[in-house]
């Protein structure tokens, strides 16, 4: 297995991610776990990274998750009816795999097969991102689907990129279609969703055939239209693919673009799907009903 490590960084970049929660009545007591800090990896250094949250914690600690992942867990004390998390960080990307490179893939019935013969050593860690996980349960209908790419002989990766190719064809963006419950039978049925859909249906698909993949959550430089500036606050998580390849390693693809990714996308975390690496989730005592207003800016650093 191999992997591109040239020494210099193609693109930089800057997030600021602020989440405000405004309660209906106070709280007096908030622990919350949190996937807001991004991580380093072969295609990606961080460069500085910062979070901060008002009211001020009594009690956190950064950690990593089961997958490497950072977290940090908080406790707030002090009586309040907003919370603020205000993440903010550079990141320098590295070059990826080409298209001409992921075109040389072993076909995918010999990556299945391998796959579930050898299940140690190198091939261990993919073996977690195989089967049905809370929010992606494999299905016959999605692995027909699946099948349509993934014909006799075809490249493991040639196919994975048709099948990103046909969801973004076939399914339309709409926010108002799902919810984060929203089963992946509905979501096929539809042919409507969001970026998280269109994830885990890929993900889905996927491991229906018995190949592993798994849920990258993120961020990715959007472009105004011609003419008109960049709006602060504007842009949004964003969420793809990661498809295990044995010669190349982890490759990434973007279903909610039709597209491989190369260097606008901004990794945060990976898991098994979005249950794994929400950005923000825990209890709170008291607050009532609440409102929630989410702002993400990415913006080239120079």
């Amino acid at each position: 297995m191999s992997d591109p490590m040239p020494n210099d960084p193609i693109a930089h970049y800057r997030v600021v991610h602020q989440t405000r929660y405004i309660y209906q009545s106070v709280v007096t007591l908030s622990q919350q776990y949190l996937h807001m800090s991004p991580r380093s990896f072969c295609y990606q250094d961080v460069l500085s990274h910062e979070v901060q949250i008002e009211p001020g914690p009594a009690e956190s600690s950064d950690s990593a998750d089961y997958f490497g992942n950072s977290t940090t867990s908080i406790t707030i004390t002090v009586p309040h009816q907003e919370l603020l998390v205000h993440a903010e960080f550079t990141v320098a990307l590295r070059p990826r795999h080409s298209l001409a490179a992921i075109g040389n893939a072993s076909p995918w019935e010999t990556v299945r097969d391998e796959l579930q013969q050898f299940q140690a050593g190198s091939v261990l860690e993919p073996m977690h991102f195989l089967y049905t996980s809370p929010h992606v349960v494999c299905s016959t209908n999605l692995a027909e689907y699946a099948l349509i790419s993934f014909v006799p002989g075809r490249p493991h990766l040639d196919a994975a990129l048709d099948l990103t190719k046909r969801i973004y064809e076939d399914f339309a963006f709409d926010g108002e279609a799902t919810e984060i419950s929203t089963p992946l039978e509905q979501v096929l049925t539809s042919r409507r969703g969001v970026c998280q859909d269109f994830a885990q249906l890929m993900i889905g698909c996927l491991r229906s055939l018995g190949l592993p993949a798994r849920y990258v959550s993120g961020y990715i430089l959007t472009h105004p239209p011609a003419g008109q500036p960049r709006l602060i606050g504007a842009d949004a998580s964003h969420a793809w693919v990661s498809v295990f390849c044995p010669e190349l390693g982890w490759v990434d693809f973007d279903p909610t673009n039709g597209c491989l990714v190369q260097h606008e996308h901004i990794t945060l975390g990976w898991g098994r799907d979005f249950s794994d690496v929400t950005p923000m989730r825990g209890i709170v005592l008291g607050g009532g009903k609440h409102g929630l207003q989410v702002n993400v800016t990415v913006s080239i650093s120079e």
